[in-house]
Parts: structure tokens; sequence; C-alpha cells
């Protein structure tokens, strides 16, 4: 009973619009200071110890890389590439802003930054090419739901540090389930623009081009071209992946690598920013990771109160209680799971959520590294979904629209992603084959 006081304070706070990290802090102190003998100074000791890691220093690193590569024209050539290999196919712009998500949630790891880099550029140039409005702003949205899925994932790295598992095998495990969503959207994408006519190729597209004043399509580079203007764009995430899966550095060693490479090609190479832009860079850094720290920070202070209540032995016994098929107890943590990602956001979930679920799981034989590709992939989803939906907010205004004229091509995108869900759930070597297979290999090499 006095867990849910826990839980009830916080659910007041959010109504009451209050900041999650700032509702998770409240409802911890508030909670020992009237409720409990124990003393007050355990919030606080929760917070130094919650962001007292060397992994999380990985956290602030790759944001800041990010953000340079937002600034350094590294986003807008992996596009120019991406669209060279797409080629114009019907569906090919929407394809490449799939693909350009995937290849830009290697390097950045956050799911805002995926939209508003690979947004900002391909929903104008899809609306130039006849894809409805709302249907460019929810594509670009939901891809950005890429970017704490493929690694480096700011996601995974939290959960890692919650459950102490290895963030490499969790980064190695996201990769095959990254690859089916983008695949999953793509194949959507082609359906969809040669139904509804979005892009060259589809019936009455040329017309329409002419009947506009604009028919003649952009001339695109050659290839090889593309990939000489890309290449050190497409070094980045060859960097950060081989070096952490060759045992070279560790996720946080590969996120300063990361961002002192991305520094040095924006200055030296294609010269897009200059020292005196770094401050600015720098400030937009530090806001953001100060915000996640923080986050971090209170949402440890409040599982650990959590954890004092026997809060995650009540949640087992009850989730036990309905049933103890591991498939069917699945089931329902994925409905769990997708109701809190629409309602909170990601990182808090997975901080506050791991200890709860995890060891239920556990009890069923789940592996845990399996179980947080299923967290992380259903939580991600939230980032789609009202009303948090932050992909959804930062896509519309990029589009210049309202959120609700998403919805018409929302929910079938999300019946997508929900049905990848669905398979990463119930097929387990799709999160722990490559994991695996960097073992044995290893074990083999030694």
């Amino acid at each position: 009973m006095q867990g849910l006081l826990v839980i009830l304070i916080f659910a007041v706070m959010l109504v009451l619009n209050v900041p999650v990290a700032i509702s998770l802090g409240v409802a911890s102190f508030a909670y020992l200071f009237f409720m409990s003998p124990l003393p007050v100074d355990i919030v606080v000791q929760s917070f130094v110890s919650g962001v007292d890691s060397f992994t999380l220093l990985a956290v602030p690193f790759f944001i800041l890389a990010g953000d340079v590569m937002m600034e350094g024209g590294i986003s807008k050539r992996l596009i120019m590439f991406c669209r060279v290999c797409m080629g114009k196919k019907i569906g090919a712009l929407g394809m490449v802003t799939v693909f350009a998500s995937m290849i830009f949630a290697a390097i950045s790891g956050s799911g805002p930054a995926t939209v508003a880099c690979i947004g900002g550029i391909m929903i104008p140039a899809m609306i130039k090419e006849r894809y409805d409005r709302s249907y460019s702003c929810t594509l670009a949205s939901c891809a950005g739901a890429l970017g704490p899925i493929i690694p480096p994932s700011l996601s995974f790295i939290m959960y890692g540090v919650s459950a102490q598992l290895s963030i490499t095998e969790l980064f190695l495990a996201g990769i095959v389930p990254g690859i089916l969503m983008g695949v999953a959207l793509m194949v959507y994408n082609r359906f969809i623009a040669k139904r509804h006519g979005f892009g060259p190729g589809t019936p009455g597209y040329e017309q329409a081009m002419l009947a506009e004043g604009g028919g003649d399509q952009e001339e695109l580079p050659s290839l090889g071209k593309a990939t000489k203007e890309a290449i050190w764009s497409l070094m980045v995430p060859v960097i950060i992946l081989g070096g952490i899966y060759g045992g070279i550095f560790t996720p946080t060693e590969a996120a300063v690598v990361a961002s002192v490479y991305a520094i040095l090609i924006g200055l030296f190479v294609y010269r897009e920013i200059k020292f005196k832009d770094l401050a600015g860079i720098f400030r937009k850094s530090v806001l953001t990771s100060g915000t996640v720290m923080i986050l971090v920070a209170c949402a440890t202070a409040f599982g650990r109160v959590l954890t004092m209540e026997h809060v995650p032995t009540a949640v087992a016994q009850i989730i036990l209680g309905l049933s103890t098929n591991k498939y069917v107890v699945l089931l329902l943590i994925n409905v769990f799971l997708f109701i809190v990602g629409m309602l909170m956001e990601t990182l808090a979930a997975i901080i506050i959520l791991t200890p709860i679920l995890l060891p239920v799981v556990t009890q069923l034989g789940v592996d845990p590294v399996h179980f947080g590709v299923i967290m992380v992939v259903n939580l991600v989803i939230g980032m789609c979904t009202p009303p948090v939906g932050v992909n959804l907010f930062v896509g519309a205004r990029l589009g210049g629209i309202k959120v609700e004229k998403m919805f018409k091509w929302l929910v079938p995108m999300i019946g997508v992603l929900l049905i990848v869900l669905m398979a990463v759930t119930y097929i387990e070597p799709i999160s722990t084959f490559l994991p695996n297979l960097v073992k044995t290999l290893s074990a083999w090499g030694s």
C-alpha cells in the first residue's frame, strides 16, 4: 500500500503537468519525508549513485556527436548517398527517409535527433514530389524510432546500467530488430506510394507535375561521386561499431571518439562549422545532457524507494498470478509497456521498470538481453504515439501541421511496427543471434 502511495504521488504530479524528472524526485522526497521513518538522505545518495557511472559518460558524448553531425554537413551527404542508392523507383524518397534514418541512428542514438536531422531535409523534399504532407511527417517520425534501437543507443545504455548487463551485447542485439523495423517501414512506404501516387513512377505523377510547372526532376550525382562525398560520413558508424565490436574501445570510449571525429570532419573536411560555432553546439549538448542526467538521478531515487517497499516483488506476484506461461506473460508485459510508452518518456520508463519487470521474466527463463530488446523496441514505439510522442511533435513542427493530421497515417504505421515487435518478442534468435555468434567467435579466437 505504501508503494502505491509513492506511485500515486508521482501520477498526481504528472497530471499537474510537472516535468517527469521533477515528479520522480518530488515523489521520492515526499514519501520519505512524510510517510517513512527512513532518512531523506537516501534520496540524495541515490541521486549521486544514479549518475556515478563510467558507462553513463557515453550519454553526453553521443549527444554531442549527434549535434555536431547535424551542424557539420554529415547528415545531408548521408541523405544524398541514400537517394543515389535508392534511385527513382516508386516510393524512393520515402525509402530514403527510412534508410537515412537507419544510418543516422548508427551515429546519434537518439530518436528526436534522427527526426530533426533527417526529417528536416526529407519532409520538404517529399512534399515537393507530391507526397502527402501529413504522410511525410508521419513517416519521418516513425523512422526516427530507429534511433534508440540501432546502436549506439542511449536506451540500451540505460537498460544495461539498470540491469547490469554488457552494453556491447545489447548493442549487438539491437542491430537485427532495428533493420527489420526499417525494412518493414520501407515495404509499407512502397505500397502506400504506389496506391496513392506519391513520387515518380506512379500513375498520374508526371502529368500532375507538368500541370504544376514542375516536370523537371532533380538530377542526382553518380554513385561514385555520392560515395566520395559521403565517405567521411559513412565512416562514422564503421568507426563506432567496428571499434566496439572489435574490442578496440568500450562504448563509452567510442562516444568520445565519435565526438572528436565529428568535430574534425565538420571543421577541416566539410568545413561547414567554424571554431566560433562550437560554443553554441556545446551549449546545446550540455543542456540536453543535463536534462537526461537529472532524469536518470531522479528515476534512480524513485526506483530505490519502490524497491524498499517491495513493489517489484508485488508486481511479479500479480503477473505470475495471472499466468505462468512465458508467452502469455510476455504479451501482458508488452501491452503494459505499450501503454507506458504512450504516457512516459522512454529513458525514465526503462530506469523505473527494468528492476520491476526483469525479475519476473528471468523467473520464466527469458534471456535478459532478449528482454532488453523487447522493452526498448516497445517503448520507442511510444515515441511515435500520443500524448507524449516526442517524435510526432518534432515531425509535425518540421512539416508545419497539427499532430492530429498525422493520425490517419500513424495508425497503420504503428501496426507495422507492432508486427515487428511481436516477431522480436516470440522469435528470440532475432535478438540473441548476433551476441551469441560474437561470443562463439571470440571463444574460438581465444
